[in-house]
C-alpha cells in the first residue's frame, strides 16, 4: 500500500539557538540553545527515521539506498535534499558554502546551495545577504582589515520573505528570525566572521578565511522572483526552480485533490491543521508535521487549512 513517510528527526544544539522550536512548534528540545531541527534528513550528521507504516524504524539514508524505486530511481548517490527549521536567538556566523566541485574535492561531500522561507522575524530583524567587494582582491583585503561594516550587505526581513542562497553567497541569519531552509544535503560551512564570540569552553570558533575567499561569489546575490497561481481551494507559490531543487508554498483551504507531478516530494506544514488521504487511508497533519510523498503515491487529497513548504529535486 502506498503511504506518506512521516519522520522522527534530530535536533541540533547551537551557540546561537533558542527555545522557539518548542514554543512555536511544540517539539521536544534538548536544551535552551537548540538551533536547528533537521526535519527531513539523510545526512550522516542527523539522519531522520521513518515513523510509520511498512518502513517504520528504518533510517532515511538506508531506505534511500535500498528502495530507490520510492525516489523515482534517483541517480544521486545520496539523498539529495535536507529540510531544516532554524531558530536564531542570536546572529549566526557570517559564512559561505562551496559549490559541488569544491566541496567534493576538499570536503568529500556535496556543496551547498540553499534557500530560506522566513517563518517569523522580530521587529527590525535582518540578514546578511551578499557583500560590497568588487573583486576577490578587495574581498581579501577587507576581510583582513576587519572592515565588516563596509563589506557586509544587511537586508531587513519579515515573515513570508523568501531568499535564494546559491553556493558562494556570503550570508548570515540575524537574531530573532526563524526560517525553514531547503538545501542540498551537505554540512560544509566556511565561517568568515563570528563576531569574536567564545564557545562554552571560552574558545573562539574556527574561521575558514582562505576557503571562504576561494569560493565566494563577487557581485550581488541573484534572488528568485515568486510566481503565484490560485486553483480552486489551493494557492501555489513557486519560489525557485534550479538544478538542485524546486520549492513551493502550498496554501490549502478546504478539500484539494492532487496528482503526483515530481518523482517524490518533501512537505513541511508551517501552519494550520488538516489531513492527507492516500489510498483510502487518512493521516492527520498539523503545524510541525514533516513527511515525504514517495514515488508510489500517485494521488492524494488534502483537507483542512494548511500552509506548507514543499520541495523536490
Amino acid at each position: 500500500m502506498a503511504e506518506p513517510l512521516f519522520l522522527q528527526s534530530v535536533m541540533q544544539e547551537k551557540i546561537w539557538g533558542g527555545q522557539r522550536l518548542k514554543t512555536e512548534f511544540g517539539y521536544e528540545i534538548p536544551s535552551p540553545t537548540t538551533g536547528e531541527y533537521w526535519a527531513i534528513s539523510a545526512h550522516p550528521n542527523g539522519v531522520s527515521i521513518v515513523a510509520n507504516g511498512l518502513h517504520k524504524g528504518k533510517a532515511l539514508d538506508q531506505l534511500y539506498a535500498e528502495h530507490r524505486d520510492l525516489f523515482g530511481h534517483s541517480q544521486s548517490p545520496v539523498f539529495p535534499l535536507l529540510t531544516k527549521i532554524l531558530d536564531a536567538d542570536d546572529w549566526l556566523s557570517v559564512q559561505v558554502h562551496p559549490d559541488d566541485a569544491y566541496g567534493l574535492e576538499h570536503e568529500g561531500e556535496l556543496g551547498k546551495t540553499e534557500c530560506w522561507y522566513v517563518i517569523a522575524a522580530e521587529e527590525g530583524a535582518e540578514i546578511i545577504y551578499g557583500h560590497a567587494a568588487q573583486s576577490r582582491e578587495d574581498l581579501a583585503q577587507m576581510i583582513e582589515k576587519g572592515e565588516w561594516d563596509a563589506l557586509l550587505t544587511h537586508v531587513p526581513v519579515k515573515a513570508g520573505d523568501f531568499f535564494f542562497v546559491p553556493s558562494g553567497t556570503m550570508h548570515a541569519i540575524g537574531k530573532g528570525i526563524m526560517i525553514l531552509e531547503t538545501q542540498q544535503s551537505s554540512d560544509t560551512t566556511y565561517r568568515v566572521y563570528d563576531f569574536d564570540r567564545m564557545d562554552d569552553a571560552g574558545n573562539l570558533r574556527e574561521l575558514h578565511i582562505q576557503q571562504s575567499i576561494d569560493v565566494m561569489t563577487i557581485g550581488e546575490p541573484a534572488n528568485s522572483h515568486p510566481d503565484t497561481v490560485v486553483v480552486g481551494n489551493m494557492t501555489v507559490t513557486t519560489y525557485v526552480s534550479n538544478p538542485f531543487f524546486t520549492v513551493y508554498k502550498w496554501q490549502v483551504d478546504g478539500a484539494v485533490e492532487m496528482n503526483r507531478s515530481a518523482p517524490y516530494s518533501l512537505l513541511s506544514v508551517l501552519d494550520g491543521d488538516g489531513q492527507i488521504e492516500v489510498d483510502g487511508q487518512v493521516y492527520p497533519i498539523k503545524k510541525g508535521s514533516h513527511f515525504i510523498l514517495p514515488s508510489d503515491v500517485e494521488s492524494w487529497t488534502f483537507d483542512g487549512r494548511l500552509e506548507m513548504i514543499v520541495s523536490h529535486p
